[in-house]
This record gives structure tokens, sequence and C-alpha cells, in this order.
């Protein structure tokens, strides 16, 4: 009776020990940080920086949203850091899967560190957004672009990719299509370099364009028919809005193919446009600025060939993990 009531004790620590884990409890957590080389992955330093998170204080695991929300849900991942439009739909795909998401805030102190290390800004989610959200969500934004290579995209072609983002926008169906309107249009472009045909076709409209304009090699004389853009995971938001954006250039730009490539995102795609391995690319306006200034991931060597054809939509940090994990912020990770 003695070894079987041992026995039994052992099972129910055993068992504990297990609901303790599957609930985030004990070690370190498990958080999604974003592919290297992304904006997502410069960001989630900060963010846990902010909070006095270093790099041995968690297990990094540096994935696309959508592989790192099939972690969460599956419960390998306790937290979950995204920037991604509002609503996210892999975010409401995740809640319709697992039932029980939810959604962090950072802290006053944490926003004002990040706003002194970053050119991101607080933001208010409502808590509207979302069905499982019971409040607002305090966060930082930035703003997506589109930026173009000025050594393969001439100035006709800029303005009418430029055009196209604006004037059929009604005709792309992503949720974020939407933010694609002329009063939007120079959102995230302070301190860059603009395209000369973006911003012929800006100022046509009416619209005051006061930033430098950029040198282009690029001549229609020796224009390419095929067109690569770079977006990001096809987890994200970059991936099927860029899809949608590629088929109505397609549409509407005469004698071009425009293919949407996936990759790991903003500091990827302005990499690659340096290297002249891509010709457009879709960027957070952050990490595009220190792609000018040749700071951070591009210490040293500014990107010369990049310029600001658009905004696109504005970016929004999404932090998710799991009611089940007992997580109620980042202080919790300590």
């Amino acid at each position: 009776m003695k070894r079987n009531h041992v026995r039994g004790l052992l099972l129910m620590l055993l068992g504990a020990l297990l609901v303790l884990s599957a609930c985030g409890g004990g070690g370190k957590k498990n958080i999604a940080i974003g592919p290297p080389a992304s904006e997502t992955n410069n960001l989630s330093k900060i963010i846990l920086d902010a909070y006095g998170i270093g790099d041995g204080d968690y297990t990094a695991f540096q994935e696309g949203f959508g592989d790192a929300a099939d972690g969460v849900q599956d419960g390998n991942i306790d937290i979950s850091i995204g920037i991604l439009g509002l609503p996210a739909a892999s975010i409401e795909s995740l809640q319709a899967s697992a039932g029980d998401v939810k959604m962090l805030s950072l802290s006053d102190e944490a926003i004002k560190k990040i706003e002194e290390e970053s050119g991101y800004q607080r933001f208010t989610i409502p808590k509207e957004s979302y069905e499982f959200l019971t409040e607002d969500v305090e966060t930082v934004t930035a703003y997506a672009i589109l930026m173009g290579n000025t050594d393969t995209i001439d100035e006709e072609l800029g303005y009418e990719l430029a055009k196209s983002m604006i004037e059929n926008a009604s005709e792309n169906t992503h949720a974020q299509a939407k933010q694609m309107i002329l009063e939007n249009a120079l959102n995230g472009a302070a301190g860059l370099l603009i395209h000369p045909g973006a911003k012929k076709y800006y100022e046509e409209q009416g619209l005051t364009v006061d930033n430098e304009v950029a040198e282009l090699s690029a001549t229609k004389g020796d224009r390419k028919s095929e067109f690569t853009l770079g977006t990001g995971s096809q987890g994200g938001t970059y991936y099927p809005l860029g899809g949608e954006m590629a088929n109505l250039w397609n549409k509407y730009v005469d004698s071009i193919n425009v293919t949407n490539m996936e990759t790991g995102a903003s500091v990827e795609n302005l990499s690659l446009i340096s290297q002249g391995q891509m010709d457009l690319g879709m960027s957070v306006h952050v990490p595009a600025l220190n792609a000018r200034n040749g700071k951070a991931d591009f210490e040293g060597n500014p990107v010369e060939n990049a310029a600001f054809i658009g905004h696109i939509y504005p970016e929004v940090i999404q932090i998710v993990t799991r009611e089940k994990m007992k997580i109620n912020s980042f202080d919790d990770v300590k």
C-alpha cells in the first residue's frame, strides 16, 4: 500500500509539473521575435530590453508570425511579437483555433524607452479591433511603405506604380488596402528620398512633397518586363497584400509583370534592393530610414538606390499569448 501511495503522489506531482509547464510557469519563456534580418526581430529586442530582458532570459524563436502563431496554438511558444496590420487575420485565425488569445499591453515606461530608441510611436489598439479584447491595448506603431530600386524603376514607371496604388486600391480585397488613400500617401515618407515619378503623381493630386528627390539611373528605354516585389512571410500581412498589389499593377500598368516574393521582410528587402536583386520592397519606414542613413543593420553601408514610392498601411506592434500561459505582461518573463 505504501508503495502504491508513493507512486500515486509521484504521479500527482508529475501531473502538476506538466500543468505548470503548459501554463507557462517555470523556466525560460519561449518568445517568437521574428525572422533574422527583419524589423520585427530588431524591434522585439528593443521591446525586451525596455523591460530589462536580455538574450539569456528567454528562448528566442526566429520565425515569421504565421509559424509563430502555430507555435502559440500548440503551446510551444509562450509569446509572439508581430508587426501587423489591424486587425490581423493571422491573430483572428489563432483565436478561432485556440479560443483563449490574450494580447499584451506595453507599459508607459517601456513605450517611452522604445520611442527614444526607435522611430515608433505610442498607439492604442481599440478593444473593438478584436472580439476577444475586453479593454484597449497600449503598444507602438510605424508605417508600412513601398520602396523602389532607382536602378530599375524609371520615372514613368514610378508614376504608374504610385498612381495604381491609390486609384485601384478599391479593387484590392485585403483589409489593409483601405489605408492606401491619397490622404495617407506620404505617411512614413519623412526623411526618405522620394522617387521622382511618385512625386510627380502626388503633386498632380494636390499634395505638397518636401522630400529630397532621388536620382535615377533607370530609364524607360532600358526598362525590363519582369519585376520582383519583396514582401514578408506568408503568415504575415506583407505577402498576401503584396500579392494583390502585384496583380493590380500587372492589370493596369502596361508591359510589366510583377511577382511578389516571400522574404524576411523590411531589412532583407532593403538589402536585396541595394544588391540589385529586388526591384520593389515593402518595408517599415524605420528600417528604411536606417538604410538611407547607414545605421543599425546598415551601419556603414547606406542603401543609396532606394526611394519612397508610397504609403501602404500603419504597422502596429501586436503581442499575443494565451490565457493558459498565465502571462500578464513582459514583467512575468523576468
